[in-house]
């Protein structure tokens, strides 16, 4: 710890070791300038205003509803009084930060056929202001620069490279000097990943930065480092679907280098040897890149999971910071990507100083220092051989979630995810699919692996039950937590167990020992930093997975949050999730000493059952359900769980109306308004058909099932075979 209090009373002397470079600021002050805080990303404040000893009046000072029910990632930000934030596929909002009131509103006009493209929900983390302009990132790749005074649009970019792709966009974009830097998602789908930078004041495109070489047959690279990382893919590549790599968040400008660092995204298609037949590190997918904001051109580059094989992105928020490091002061990124290890490198040059795991690791051994590779464990991960259990899960050790570092204890806090995942490959063939998942792989996450099994050939549940990591699966399939890590050692000092390993949310600290945290139980955490200690927390009914966070207004300290269910598997929603029992009307949700109780959302109405289904159309064979249920599973499923209480319709449950309108509905895009894009370029008027014909079929299953509940007095949400049957 006291090497950390040295390490920040040596900032001004390590600006000046590197060269006169702009120092970080330690911790954001009374504005909280980016959705980071500070330009390190510490998502940590010196307030001390709220603190132990007055906590426990926190209070609501004000909430503004949202008027959406997506997922909420953002984190906002505060610069003289104005609070800005983004929300659903792109709105931005403005505030007065002390009272409330709305400045402004704005929503983007999004083409929302970009909906067939988003694996995780309609999200978006966050808005950059600069120069008087408030910019913020659509759901379908438009950059808004809006004027920070009144959210008129002073210019708009197309950042999308090629939308004929499932290219989309989720993060929050990145000034770096005069170009506001943004990426972009689609990994499971058919893209290359890049990043883009836009100049701030015309929208005009700078340059644009390849994650992955295209095929060689195209012509030379655009790039020299591409040209390197041709050498690193077999020749007979998968190029036409992209390669992956989208660098979809964790996007960091570093005052002190110069440099822009970039977490790259995972492969596409998943496997390695379906991807790079002939394998190869697959540069550079899963890494961390710095780039000159300048130029795009590359700098240095660390590979967190060489030739990925198991989704384990690298696009996790990134924190800047000054660390004794064997006895030298160095500026190094803290990183923990999904892969389950924590890791610091020196931010000049990349080099590798730490690694150490924070969760169990089966794919790898460790991390070699000397090399900085990591030493693979093919007979327990590798998949292609057969279907393995790897630990972590392609959920990740970590994920989107923003942890936070603060410098008085030297501790990174976050959410921290121990769970595997069976993975193993589907048969055939994959031919390209435009704009469709191309991921070439099944996942079952450890909680569900036994009963799943179930529903498999012998041969394949015998032979997953004679792995090694079954049984580890079965004695602890998954510890979700909120931990407090030393990032030197990766030992955890203290950790506070969430309520399942859905629950995971963003985290602030502040310099008077707190820790701040929601849960999509709809509560708000406060902890004592050094000891984890709770201090309070507030049941506000609203899912919280947002990172709060903290300024100052007329000499008033405010905490404030996002709140919202949604993101990775946003049609599941967890039992124990508010967005489960009291719906989920998306809100901002601001608090200060001696505030009030915060509203509480209405309970949802007990669950009906399901109505009864229309009689099938004539010709409906067996064959036809069998039919649309694989096309289901294929394209509709990934939105659709099929589940009581989704914030996505639960199909089996259609009411007439939508019945008679199913073809207009999937092929002509009569709901496209409400977010389902139309599916006429994929699916035939049959296929709708044959999709119908199942949903027809498990409606009818599940009335007959929910009748037999009712009448026997069980709940009509309880566990089902229509659930299960969604893995």
């Amino acid at each position: 710890m006291m090497r950390q209090l040295l390490a920040s009373l040596f900032l001004g002397l390590a600006a000046c070791l590197l060269g006169g470079a702009t120092a970080l600021t330690e911790g954001a002050g009374r504005d909280w300038r980016s959705p980071g805080g500070d330009s390190g990303k510490t998502h940590h404040s010196r307030l001390t205003a709220i603190n132990a000893e007055n906590v426990s009046h926190l209070g609501l000072a004000w909430a503004a509803e949202l008027d959406t029910f997506r997922g909420q990632e953002a984190t906002p930000v505060v610069v003289d009084g104005v609070l800005y934030t983004s929300g659903t596929a792109g709105r931005a909002y403005a505030f007065d930060a002390a009272t409330g009131k709305q400045l402004w509103r704005f929503e983007p006009e999004v083409d929302m056929q970009v909906n067939r493209t988003v694996c995780c929900d309609m999200v978006n983390r966050g808005v950059a202001v600069a120069r008087g302009k408030v910019f913020v990132a659509s759901l379908d790749g438009w950059m808004y620069a809006l004027d920070a005074r009144t959210g008129a649009v002073e210019w708009k970019s197309d950042f999308i490279e090629n939308r004929k792709r499932g290219d989309n966009s989720t993060g929050a974009p990145e000034v770096a000097g005069d170009v506001v830097v943004i990426g972009m998602g689609g990994a499971e789908y058919d893209v290359r990943g890049y990043v883009t930078a836009l100049d701030l004041d015309t929208g005009k495109l700078r340059w644009r930065w390849h994650v992955v070489p295209r095929d060689p047959k195209l012509g030379p690279q655009e790039s020299p480092e591409l040209e390197a990382a041709l050498k690193t893919w077999d020749p007979n590549s998968r190029w036409d679907i992209g390669g992956g790599g989208s660098p979809w968040d964790a996007i960091n400008y570093d005052p002190e280098t110069g440099l822009v660092l970039v977490g790259t995204g995972n492969g596409g298609p998943y496997a390695t040897s379906k991807r790079s037949p002939t394998g190869g590190d697959n540069l550079y997918l899963a890494s961390l890149v710095a780039l000159d904001p300048k130029t795009g051109w590359m700098k240095w580059h660390y590979q967190e999971t060489p030739g990925d094989n198991w989704d384990f992105t690298a696009t996790q928020p990134m924190i800047f910071t000054r660390m004794d490091v064997d006895g030298e002061i160095r500026p190094v990124v803290l990183h923990a990507p999904k892969n389950g290890y924590l890791y610091i490198l020196d931010r000049r040059d990349g080099k590798l100083l730490r690694a150490n795991p924070i969760v169990r690791t089966n794919w790898a051994k460790g991390i070699d220092p000397r090399t900085g590779r990591p030493i693979l464990d093919p007979e327990a991960a590798d998949y292609t051989t057969g279907p393995k259990i790897v630990f972590p899960a392609t959920t990740g050790a970590r994920n989107w979630h923003p942890a936070s570092y603060d410098p008085a204890t030297g501790l990174y806090i976050g959410a921290v995810l121990d769970m595997g995942n069976l993975i193993f490959m589907t048969p055939g063939a994959k031919p390209l699919k435009a704009r469709g998942l191309n991921n070439d792989a099944a996942l079952i996450f450890t909680p569900d692996v036994k009963e799943a099994l179930a529903g498999f050939p012998p041969e394949f549940g015998d032979a997953v039950r004679k792995l090694p990591a079954y049984q580890e699966a079965l004695k602890q399939p998954a510890t979700a937590q909120i931990r407090a890590i030393d990032p030197l050692t990766g030992k955890t000092v203290w950790s506070a167990d969430t309520a399942g390993w859905q629950d995971r949310g963003g985290v602030l600290t502040t310099a008077s020992s707190l820790t701040v945290y929601g849960g999509v139980t709809g509560k708000l955490f406060v902890r004592e930093t050094k000891t984890g200690r709770l201090l309070k927390e507030i049941d506000t009914g609203t899912p919280i997975m947002a990172a709060p966070m903290t300024y100052e207004v007329g000499g008033v300290q405010y905490i404030a949050v996002m709140a919202g269910w949604g993101g990775g598997g946003y049609p599941f929603v967890p039992r124990y999730s508010a967005a489960y029992t009291r719906g989920n009307m998306n809100r901002l949700l601001v608090f200060k000493l001696g505030g009030g109780k915060v509203p509480m959302p209405d309970l949802l109405p007990p669950l009906e059952v399901a109505p009864e289904a229309p009689a099938q159309a004539p010709g409906v064979t067996a064959a036809t359900i069998a039919k649309g249920q694989g096309l289901f599973f294929g394209n509709c499923a990934i939105c659709h769980a099929n589940q009581p209480r989704s914030i996505t319709p639960d199909l089996r449950r259609m009411q007439p109306g939508t019945h008679e309108a199913f073809r207009q509905i999937v092929l002509e895009g009569l709901l496209t308004p409400n977010g389902m894009p139309r599916w006429d370029d994929i699916l035939s008027p049959g296929d709708a058909d044959a999709i119908h014909a199942y949903l027809i079929d498990l409606q009818g299953k599940t009335r007959a099932d929910e009748l037999a509940k009712q009448k026997s007095g069980k709940p009509l949400d309880g566990p089902s075979l229509t659930i299960l049957s969604n893995y």
